[in-house]
């Protein structure tokens, strides 16, 4: 009997399932086989972990990012400890001093572990003053020492933070692309809707447009676009400006996928039903055929997303992108554009590693939408 019991709870659960299956919305769907991407959530937690740093940066960041201190100049990541020298198990974690040495044999400075100090480890912790969204004062940090120095990431030529920059940094990389993407992502379907609706004549002179705009290198014109600026914008102006103007020439490439889905689609018996009901052009572009493909769009802008923050990433690195006293991954990475600081301070390399880890994570994310967006694959 029991066995005959079970039988028919296994049979109800997975009658139960088809039912929801079959009466699922396409997002409900989409949802379900996105949850099964492992790659896809794992990107999907990086992310938010990135984004939520980069919003509250002031509050995780250990100190100023500003803050010079010449006597600690290109420190190492300092290690973090449970158990002293004396073999002693401590539940909080500290890191000892530092003391500075001179390498016998290059006198180059260095330092090493002061282990007859130790400096607790404390979160929330009462730290530099900073402003949250430069509105609300505060001087709470997530993590640091009451007494001594925590450089996680070690420092820089001048003796700043680099976890703090890096933390700030975030902020800047990951949020800057964010407006070309849109732009772009806009004038993409919108162009590329109207070529692939109308056809003919306009089609033509849309489609000679993209040709023209994809000839352009990218890099000559950047250079170009920031030598033409006034010399007394900030930076950071400069570069939201030449970012919104290169979005208005990188729309090419998804105005041309937007136009062969809407050829394909514009003859359907769909598309005839809303002219007959009386919907505008606009309407049945709009509200019709481009989200029938909605799913590819989503999948464009999470990859469109890296590609703008590679980009950030070495125009900053070559000089003609960001430039201090803005912070960014790219401006923190030309700090190690020589062979010598490689080889001496690697630990400058480390926002090269959120770099990576932000690519990969978008470039999961992506794939697990991509492969959602086809449900009954």
């Amino acid at each position: 009997m029991e066995e005959e019991r079970s039988v028919q709870m296994l049979e109800e659960e997975l009658s139960r399932e088809k039912e929801e299956l079959y009466t699922a919305t396409q997002w409900q769907l989409m949802w379900r086989k996105f949850r099964k991407h492992k790659l896809a959530i794992m990107g999907l937690v990086m992310l938010l972990i990135l984004y939520t740093l980069g919003i509250f940066c002031e509050f995780f960041a250990v100190y100023d990012p500003a803050k010079r201190d010449t006597n600690y100049i290109y420190v190492p990541p300092q290690r973090i400890h449970f158990i002293d020298e004396s073999g002693k198990f401590h539940l909080r974690p500290f890191v000892y001093g530092l003391k500075q040495e001179s390498d016998p044999i290059t006198w180059r400075r260095i330092y090493v572990e002061d282990k007859s100090v130790k400096y607790p480890i404390y979160f929330f912790v009462k730290g530099d003053k900073y402003r949250l969204w430069n509105l609300i004062e505060c001087d709470r940090h997530f993590i640091g020492t009451k007494e001594g120095y925590l450089f996680l990431f070690g420092t820089d030529e001048s003796g700043r933070d680099l976890f703090s920059r890096t933390i700030y940094g975030t902020r800047i990389s990951l949020f800057t692309g964010l407006v070309g993407v849109f732009f772009s992502f806009v004038i993409g379907c919108i162009l590329g809707g109207i070529s692939g609706y109308y056809g003919g004549t306009t089609d033509i002179i849309i489609q000679r447009i993209i040709e023209f705009l994809i000839s352009l290198p990218s890099i000559p014109l950047w250079m170009s676009l920031a030598a033409a600026m006034p010399k007394n914008w900030s930076p950071l102006k400069v570069y939201f400006l030449i970012t919104i103007i290169l979005s208005l020439i990188g729309w090419c490439n998804l105005a041309r996928v937007v136009r062969g889905k809407l050829l394909e689609l514009r003859e359907l018996d769909f598309v005839t039903a809303a002219r007959l009901a009386g919907a505008n052009d606009w309407d049945i572009i709009v509200k019709h055929l481009l989200p029938n493909f909605s799913s590819y769009l989503i999948v464009n802008i999470t990859l469109a997303i890296p590609g703008m923050i590679l980009g950030e990433t070495a125009l900053s690195f070559l000089g003609i992108g960001l430039r201090p006293p803005i912070i960014s991954w790219g401006v923190l990475l030309k700090n190690a554009q020589n062979i010598n600081t490689i080889a001496l301070q690697p630990w400058l390399l480390i926002p090269g590693i959120f770099i990576v880890i932000t690519v990969l994570a978008f470039n999961f994310l992506g794939d697990g939408l991509r492969d959602a967006a086809d449900p009954y694959r």
